[in-house]
């Protein structure tokens, strides 16, 4: 066999790509590419060349197809199909958004002329993937929100009531004026004995409440005891109001204020259900703050529910958290402005493994001010802020630009809050630390001040030791029964409080 021959067997042994036909936008995803790179460039939390960003990005490429990927030296970027270079381009200028977003759409676009797996993913594929590796590369948070294209929603009904629980029995805690149950003539305080047929007996606010949820539209039955003392039963169209999230009960001498979530109307919320609360007779002994559970929400909702807490102090006093990041404008500071509804009452803030970002902010605040005692498990750790910016193909870009601090300086993320009294253990190690509470000692004092005195950079090995103190669960009994023999033995309070600041 001659050395032509041979090479015409080698040549035909390697299979072909044929060049697939396509359903990409060129223009399209280099404007978006390119937009992305000018958003992120100056606002994540570390500087990231773009030369990074785009290399990060075409390996999405090789999630729709594993033979096709990028590669890049000091001077090219490449497209690799089977291990050949197939496409190099030099490298933009390093501060070069719109430059590096069509060096990325350019690459993008031969992959997909190469590759039926590409191709097939058409421009919206392609883009999704190219950010979902981008985004491997950084925090769970930054992310890239496709357009949404006729997605249905999901949106629940609600009849404009909320359920309360005072001395064991499920009331009417508070009327919207614009539903169905106003129109009804329910009114705060009225018992509510069953939801749908089912007794409200022994349920908590929170599962009450969300009984009370439905698709709009749709008919939810009370068997209620109105003010004449006639027992009635009521259809009530749900309708789509904002879902509630503060949540009350009265157990024993304390006022529990359970807060789901931070939506809209939270922070004025409670504030009605805690003004209302302290004008009753007798006034509860102490105030128990819910926040097992709670993912967070709005940002400022979580900060005007502090400032109602929290007095505004002198000299720059009152702050309720931070916010710091590379960009300036990521920079900010809240303070309390409202000044304390409830000065002297015993707070209890509880919390659990669940209890995440702005949720956090609030415990973090009430704990480093001093103002109450929390009690539970290390909270989740989400401790990042995240910038938002529109795309040019509808979606939406999501960039993690500031890292939130507690007043004292500690950073959340990761970290979280750590509890004055941990309920993560045994019922008997529980009991421990109320008897040296009790004692004027602190069990915890060591593990939150330890807390306290991290600051940005603490390595993982570092959170996990100090975490280790009082390891994320979900929320139990135990979480209750500390809270109220705190409210009832002051001594003991008191000396939770010595692991603040």
């Amino acid at each position: 066999m001659n050395r032509g021959t041979f090479l015409a067997i080698l040549f035909l042994s390697l299979p072909l790509r044929a060049e697939a036909q396509t359903n990409w936008n060129q223009g399209l995803a280099g404007s978006v590419y390119a937009s992305a790179f000018a958003f992120m460039a100056p606002r994540t939390l570390d500087a990231i060349p773009m030369g990074e960003l785009t290399l990060w990005g075409l390996r999405g490429l090789t999630a729709l197809d594993p033979s096709v990927g990028p590669a890049m030296d000091q001077k090219s970027i490449s497209l690799i199909d089977r291990e050949q270079v197939v496409m190099s381009i030099t490298q933009p200028r390093p501060d070069d958004a719109a430059g590096w977003g069509a060096v990325a759409a350019q690459l993008c676009g031969r992959a997909a002329q190469l590759s039926p797996a590409v191709a097939q993913a058409g421009t919206d594929g392609i883009v999704t993937s190219f950010f979902d590796e981008l985004f491997n590369h950084l925090d769970p948070y930054s992310r890239y929100v496709p357009p949404a294209g006729g997605e249905t929603s999901t949106a629940a009904g609600y009849p404009g009531l909320t359920i309360a629980i005072v001395h064991h029995h499920a009331v009417v805690g508070a009327i919207d004026p614009g539903g169905s149950a106003a129109e009804a003539g329910l009114a705060v305080g009225e018992r509510v004995f069953a939801i749908d047929g089912v007794s409200t007996v022994g349920e908590d606010a929170y599962s009450l409440n969300a009984a009370l949820s439905g698709p709009p539209g749709s008919e939810v039955t009370l068997d209620v005891l109105l003010r004449h003392k006639h027992p009635q039963t009521l259809s009530l169209t749900r309708i789509a109001l904002s879902p509630p999230t503060v949540f009350t009960a009265r157990q024993g001498p304390m006022l529990v204020i359970q807060i789901a979530g931070f939506e809209q109307g939270t922070a004025d919320a409670f504030r009605q259900v805690l003004t209302d609360a302290l004008a009753t007779s007798p006034m509860p002994q102490g105030i128990v703050l819910d926040l097992r559970g709670d993912r967070g929400g709005l940002l400022n909702q979580a900060v005007a529910v502090a400032g109602n807490l929290i007095s505004a102090g002198l000299q720059g006093g009152g702050v309720i958290g931070r916010a710091v990041g590379r960009d300036p404008e990521a920079d900010q500071i809240w303070r309390a402005s409202n000044g304390d509804l409830a000065p002297g009452e015993p707070l209890v803030v509880l919390v659990d493994g669940r209890t995440a970002s702005a949720a956090e902010v609030l415990a973090a605040a009430l704990a480093d001010d001093g103002r109450g005692v929390v009690v539970g498990s290390a909270t989740f750790g989400k401790g990042l802020v995240q910038a938002a910016t529109p795309l040019p193909d509808g979606g939406t870009l999501l960039v993690t630009w500031a890292r939130l601090l507690a007043p004292l300086g500690w950073p959340l993320q990761g970290l979280g809050v750590m509890p004055q009294i941990c309920t993560s253990g045994t019922t008997d190690s529980v009991e421990g630390e109320l008897e040296a509470l009790s004692a004027g000692q602190q069990p915890m004092g060591a593990a939150v001040r330890a807390a306290r005195a991290a600051r940005p950079g603490i390595t993982l090995d570092q959170i996990l030791q100090i975490r280790e103190a009082c390891p994320a669960a979900l929320g139990s009994s135990l979480d209750m029964q500390a809270a109220q023999f705190l409210v009832t033995t002051p001594p003991a309070y008191s000396a939770a409080l010595i692991g603040g600041p």
